[in-house]
């Protein structure tokens, strides 16, 4: 009799995707040749979102272990969405017919998994009574609060609730979360809502949830989750290294790692904003003069917009047009505009690199965790507000979060003063107590991430009685072998 495999369903966007991915392959490691990983494809909505993951399909399939992609067919895009989770959820939503297809052409599935935008694909995993898997790439936080969101919804889809000075979220397992810090993602519309809602009451029908956290980053939330919710295996940090970050005969160092070398230790604050967040030139302004001002060496990667067209620089002449008069000259040796994709995990490793300022994007904070690097968060979009407010208040790694008080409809822009005195903050000029304290627990975060992990972590044991249980479980034998 053939083994069982593991269908994997994820996100195409990188961020989700090469997540979900890396937590399917610690399945596939911890389930010791048991079981092999099928993982199913849609086709990326976007060309630049294509690119970035046909590239990890065929760095992962050419990697010998037990892996198969299957291509699914291509489905019309949905019209009329006001926002990209609706996007998300209804482009998935007309996958299900083929992901039904590719499921039952396998001979026995263990388990399905999918990413947590795509639980309108439960419907076929429970017409072909195989158990399913939410993978959520996010903190336990959001999760939480996903799972709280019919019993928010009269506060939070209150017109004007983020600005109201005095109101509160009651998130569990958090203290009381500020209304400015309300996740982006829930209250650009109503319609966010109704779909982060929809998508948290069906985590309610799922075997389990998959969660990238651990139980020493977010303990008190994971204690804090309603009973009568899904068991919850917190396997994280789940992060994904490259062959070249792990292998000793690594290719020539990239330029921002070689600019690093020349820097003292702990002395550099690295700025970036992941594959999709970016500013606009006014705000580039600020935060050229508030860098300057700071006086503290950095490392800044500008990019644009995640978009073909974009009229963001890309060499030095453009630099020079886009960032104040002199800048470049005035920081010569002491900072780094790089206008391009960087090494992310490779900088933060880098031992000049001091701080870090996120947009808070979950898999940029366990990479900085990771390391043992404290932040400065600056949320832009998704639930990166809530991401801020827990490394901050919850986990102390971070000092306080830069433009997230929305009171004067500003969004997040941030004015260079304010930035000057967060680097400071942060890299410990100044009033440094608040930094030196994120630096302390951030190195405390970086050998219980480790930890967590490791044979006999907490993670370790929850990812081996996650794979006790879909092993357990009845696989189907389903004949066939269509593939896509």
């Amino acid at each position: 009799m053939s083994r069982p495999t593991v269908v994997l369903v994820p996100c195409w966007g990188s961020g989700h995707f090469m997540s979900a991915l890396e937590a399917g392959k610690r399945l596939l490691d911890s389930g010791g040749g048991a079981f092999s990983l099928t993982v199913l494809l849609m086709h990326s909505p976007t060309q630049i979102k294509a690119s970035e993951v046909e590239g990890h399909v065929r760095r992962e399939a050419a990697s010998g272990l037990d892996i198969r992609f299957l291509q699914l067919p291509a489905v019309e895009h949905p019209t009329g969405c006001v926002d990209p989770v609706e996007f998300e959820s209804r482009y998935a939503q007309l996958h299900a017919p083929h992901v039904k297809s590719a499921i039952a052409g396998l001979q026995r599935v263990a388990a399905v998994v999918v990413d947590f935008f795509l639980t309108t694909l439960f419907d076929a995993a429970h017409e072909l009574a195989v158990p399913a898997y939410v993978y959520f790439p996010s903190p336990a936080a959001f999760l939480a609060l996903m799972l709280s969101l019919p019993e928010l919804r009269e506060d939070l889809t209150r017109a004007g609730f983020v600005e109201e000075t005095e109101a509160t979220v009651d998130v569990p397992g958090l203290p009381p979360v500020p209304a400015r810090y309300t996740p982006a993602c829930l209250v650009r519309a109503v319609q966010s809502y109704d779909w982060f809602e929809y998508h948290g009451r069906r985590f309610m029908e799922a075997r389990g949830v998959i969660v990238n956290t651990s139980a020493e980053l977010e303990a008190s939330v994971l204690a804090a989750l309603p009973a009568a919710a899904p068991p919850v295996h917190a396997i994280g940090p789940v992060i994904w290294f490259s062959e070249s970050e792990e292998d000793k005969q690594r290719p020539p160092a990239h330029e921002c790692v070689r600019w690093l070398d020349a820097q003292p230790a702990a002395s550099v604050v690295f700025i970036c904003f992941g594959s999709m967040g970016f500013l606009d030139a006014a705000q580039v302004r600020e935060v050229a003069v508030g860098l300057q001002r700071s006086g503290h060496r950095f490392l800044w990667v500008l990019r644009g917009p995640p978009h073909a067209g974009s009229r963001f620089p890309t060499d030095a002449e453009q630099l020079e047009e886009l960032l104040p008069e002199g800048f470049m000259a005035a920081t010569a040796g002491k900072g780094m505009v790089w206008p391009a994709w960087a090494p992310q995990k490779e900088i933060l490793s880098h031992a000049a690199v001091g701080g870090f300022v996120t947009h808070c994007g979950w898999n940029s904070v366990l990479e900085s965790l990771w390391f043992g690097v404290p932040m400065l968060p600056w949320p832009l979009y998704g639930e990166q507000h809530l991401n801020a407010f827990e490394l901050v208040a919850g986990v102390g790694v971070a000092v306080v979060a830069l433009g997230a008080d929305r009171k004067e409809k500003k969004g997040s822009f941030v004015e260079a003063v304010e930035l000057e005195r967060a680097v400071r903050s942060l890299m410990g000029g100044g009033s440094s107590e608040e930094g030196t304290k994120a630096r302390e627990k951030a190195a405390e975060m970086r050998a219980a991430c480790r930890k967590a992990v490791d044979e006999g972590g907490s993670s370790r044991a929850a990812l081996q009685r996650l794979v006790r249980e879909i092993l357990e479980s009845p696989a189907n034998p389903m004949d066939g072998t269509t593939e896509y």
